[in-house]
């Protein structure tokens, strides 16, 4: 017995000593949150890291850790940090068969389910075993995930889903992001009004809002931003709700206008949230510049369609669709150097895709149906044949018969004055002088992103794009000055037909005056 009492002791003395040790050191990253400085807010992160590693679920150590990234604007930590808390991860992880996040089990009609391990209940598969996906709607996919998140609410910090829907909304997931804040916010709501019978008229405060980030109190030091302090929801988080309604509902008013046929409409609705004084998180104005480049395409003005791709190009390089969308526009006008250099570079992209078999990206962000991994190896191959079909048509001499009629959006056989009009109209708007504008109105979330690059980018490709509008604008110019030269000659070179007609009218117009002239004469005379 003594030596197993002993054992027991000894166990007890490092529990307690390690409970000490990451005490004090919470104690000092609170103090260091508290100045606000980001060097301090740095270094309390390194407090935390040792913290977490003595003790990896101390609710305490990850909420602070958690608001310390949110302060200095590094959100992609933050959503590695929690990504098991995002509903569209969770959803596609059970969609995929993920072991760790979800495992099969059987309802009571018989059917194969998906189930989270909360156990709610996710994604049905095919019944007629096509291995083909069913419809579903993901609205309902995404209530039942919550559903499966209520019921660890309680043993889980609250806070997860104000500081994770912040950082989800500068991500440019927007839809994780209205979930989680308004999950936060109904959870705030009911845990007041869960405290507030136990406060009495006097105590009770109206205020639910509480700072964003940890301060202290001198008088009574206390820290308001602990894990014991009550449910709350910031006003930041108030403030960015209908932000992200706003977004999410033009974002559907231009998929609907550009699903029902109306381009131009659709258009003007992703150009209302490209242009919002808010500032659009540059994620989902990728996205954005991507689908207004769909809506200028159906709408016939190539031109716009190919700065909106130069766009989302210069902000994500390895954008998929920007790049077919871009090679299928040059293709069309027949710039085939520059289609096949768009090919080759999105061949690169599925090649690197099939060596590191992972989607670009990290696992957390869905790509709403843009690429699948397993479409990846048959989607290569059909660019490969393209690449050899372009290849040999350019051999053949259609790399230099570029259809600048359609890239500047005038038919065939316009006047003079059509020509300088849609010229004038293109140029103002691709100048390269103004092609990094649009970088100010977007709300950059990546610290590895460099802004004054991403301008450098952008105005390069417009630069590309305005010497082709130039070139096009000549060579268009130069077609209605041949045209006109040889109608003067022509013009010239015609016999005076219109001459001859005037002159035998004239002369028949002057016998009838005459024989006119001696009929009245001849009465005279009688």
């Amino acid at each position: 017995m003594e030596p197993s009492r002993s054992l027991f002791q000894e166990k007890k003395h490092w529990w307690m000593m390690n409970r000490k040790i990451v005490n004090k050191h919470i104690r000092d990253a609170r103090s260091l949150i508290a100045t606000q400085d980001p060097n301090a807010v740095s270094a309390a992160i390194g407090v935390l890291d040792g913290v977490l590693a003595l003790s990896p679920r101390l609710e305490a150590a990850l909420e602070l850790k958690a608001r310390s990234l949110l302060f200095l604007r590094r959100f992609r930590e933050v959503a590695d940090m929690l990504q098991e808390y995002i509903p569209s991860y969770r959803v596609c992880s059970a969609a995929t068969g993920d072991e760790s996040s979800s495992s099969l089990s059987s309802s009571g009609s018989g059917r194969v389910v998906w189930e989270s391990r909360e156990g709610a209940k996710l994604l049905p598969k095919c019944e007629d075993g096509d291995g083909g996906s069913r419809c579903f709607s993901l609205l309902d996919i995404k209530r039942k995930v919550i559903a499966g998140i209520h019921r660890a609410c309680d043993r889980e910090g609250q806070w997860r889903y104000h500081i994770l829907g912040q950082a989800c909304c500068h991500l440019g997931l927007l839809e994780d992001a209205m979930i989680l804040l308004q999950t936060g916010r109904r959870l705030a709501s009911a845990s007041s009004r869960r405290q507030s019978t136990s406060h009495s008229d006097d105590t009770f405060s109206f205020s639910p809002f509480l700072p964003p980030f940890p301060s202290t109190n001198p008088k009574t030091n206390t820290n308001l931003m602990t894990s014991k302090s009550p449910s709350y929801f910031s006003e930041s988080a108030s403030t960015l709700l209908p932000h992200i309604k706003l977004l999410l509902r033009r974002r559907a008013a231009a998929t609907s206008a550009l699903d029902a046929g109306h381009p131009n409409e659709a258009a003007r609705h992703f150009s209302k949230i490209l242009e919002t004084r808010r500032g659009t998180p540059h994620p989902f104005a990728t996205s954005c510049l991507i689908g207004r480049a769909a809506a200028y395409r159906a709408a016939g003005r190539v031109a716009e369609s190919i700065a909106d791709c130069n766009r989302a190009l210069a902000l994500d390089p390895t954008s998929i669709p920007a790049l077919l969308t871009r090679a299928d526009l040059l293709e069309s006008v027949r710039c085939l150097t520059d289609c096949l250099r768009d090919l080759d570079h999105l061949k690169l992209l599925y090649d690197t895709i099939i060596r590191d078999r992972k989607l670009p990206g990290p696992v957390w962000r869905p790509l709403n149906g843009e690429i699948r991994y397993r479409d990846v190896p048959s989607s290569l191959r059909a660019l490969t044949a393209r690449i050899n079909g372009i290849r040999q048509r350019f051999a053949a001499g259609e790399g230099n018969n570029v259809d600048y009629y359609k890239l500047i959006g005038v038919r065939r056989g316009c006047s003079r004055s059509e020509l300088e009009r849609a010229n004038l109209v293109l140029l103002l708007r691709h100048k390269p002088e103004k092609a990094g504008a649009f970088v100010d109105k977007l709300d950059f979330s990546d610290e590895d992103l460099d802004v004054d690059a991403v301008r450098d980018q952008a105005r390069m490709s417009a630069l590309i794009l305005y010497r082709m509008l130039q070139k096009g604008y000549s060579c268009i110019m130069a077609t209605i000055v041949e045209d006109e030269v040889v109608e003067k000659k022509r013009a010239v070179a015609a016999p005076p037909v219109y001459q001859g007609v005037f002159c035998r009218d004239m002369a028949a117009v002057g016998s009838m005056l005459s024989r006119g002239i001696s009929v009245k004469y001849e009465g005279l005379s009688c």
